[in-house]
């Protein structure tokens, strides 16, 4: 087992970090198996894959930040909304 006491991890913290990291390894075969054509979404500008992950990630942040402010620690539910919100980004950006 890891020792992660060293920065007051939690075995949450670190899952969280693994799946980023699992997400831009599967990101980074993804672009050399068949690489990415860059397309105008609603946002009006071009965008990859990757700046769409990015899209998506920073938008889950803002949502959890958001769900603890306002409704709670509970972030089931924030964790479902950033789901469809990545699946909406990934479709229509």
């Amino acid at each position: 087992m890891l020792d992660l006491t060293w920065m007051a991890w939690t075995w949450q913290t670190a899952a969280f970090f693994l799946a980023i990291f699992l997400m831009l390894c599967g990101m980074t075969v993804w672009e050399v198996v068949s690489p990415s054509n860059p397309r105008q979404g609603i946002l009006g500008f071009h965008t990859t894959r990757g700046d769409r992950l990015f899209i998506s990630l920073l938008g889950s942040a803002f949502i959890h930040l958001a769900w603890l402010g306002l409704i709670g620690p509970n972030l089931w539910w924030a964790l479902a909304l950033s789901m469809v919100y990545a699946v909406g980004v990934f479709r229509f950006v």
